[in-house]
């Protein structure tokens, strides 16, 4: 193309025409190695190629890590904790109080305690000490699920740390067994989900939960679904109730599956509810 430009210049006497001058211009620059920065923007694409694989790899990883390996080391664990649970079921110091129905439980007077109306009807309940933060000291089971149906540990505490070890009790709630509002909370996808199939449960289905004093059994009586802020759940309750809740949906804590269930037979059944 040089060759024949350079013969049309000489018969032109030096005049290109402006069409032609583009055309080979064009031909040239595309015929030229690419630029000194291609190599610099190819580096940059690479690397952010690499870079958003090694990130993939890395949430897989996360979330195998969260999903199945806490699992299977918190179920391994699980063993451990139930033993630790009956042991201590052999160590707590388990008392009996007088019970007077819609008052609760009372000194008894030969220890310093009124002397109760002659009118009214009173009973024995059976109450153990509250036990230390991070100790086991319960058993649920749940016989509908399956994962629940042998046990699975409660510790007294709800921390992050607490959970992970087991189901945890709130420590400001009634004990199980007690007359009061007893709540207990669990993982649902991570750290053994012990309350992964919790919404399973319909009313009429049975929990039992056990204790120094004895088991404590449970009819589930409704289910909710709240907001993480909605407090109130935990609050006391006339009668004796057991309180479960975890997160909802399942692999989200937007908001709480809540698992109201009444007591219906046990060790204090009889005194709370007068039969």
């Amino acid at each position: 193309m040089v060759g024949s430009l350079s013969i049309w210049v000489a018969k032109t006497g030096g005049r290109v025409p402006s069409r032609l001058m583009r055309d080979t211009e064009i031909r040239e620059s595309a015929s030229t190695p690419m630029s000194d920065a291609s190599p610099t923007y190819i580096k940059v694409i690479r690397v952010f190629g690499w870079t958003s694989i090694g990130l993939g790899l890395f949430l897989i990883g996360f979330v195998f890590q969260q999903l199945f390996v806490t699992t299977y080391f918190a179920q391994q664990a699980n063993v451990a904790r139930t033993e630790e649970a009956v042991e201590y079921f052999g160590e707590a110091e388990v008392v009996e109080v007088v019970y007077v129905p819609g008052v609760g439980p009372v000194l008894a007077p030969e220890t310093g305690g009124p002397a109760p109306d002659p009118g009214v009807p009173v009973a024995t309940l059976y109450i153990e000490q509250r036990p230390e933060k991070g100790d086991s000291f319960a058993i649920i089971r749940i016989p509908k699920i399956e994962r629940l149906a042998e046990g699975w540990a409660v510790v007294e505490g709800v921390s992050r740390r607490n959970l992970r070890n087991g189901a945890g009790h709130m420590p400001h709630t009634s004990l199980p067994g007690q007359s009061g509002n007893a709540v207990i909370s669990g993982h649902r996808t991570t750290y053994g989900a012990p309350f992964h199939e919790l919404d399973q449960l319909v009313p009429g289905d049975i929990i039992e939960v056990e204790t120094a004093i004895g088991i404590h059994t449970y009819a589930v009586d409704q289910t909710v679904i709240v907001g993480p802020r909605e407090l109130w759940v935990t609050e006391d309750r006339e009668g004796a109730w057991l309180t479960l809740t975890t997160c909802h949906p399942k692999f989200s804590s937007r908001q709480r599956l809540v698992v109201f269930a009444q007591l219906v037979d046990g060790p204090n059944a009889p005194a709370i509810l007068g039969s």
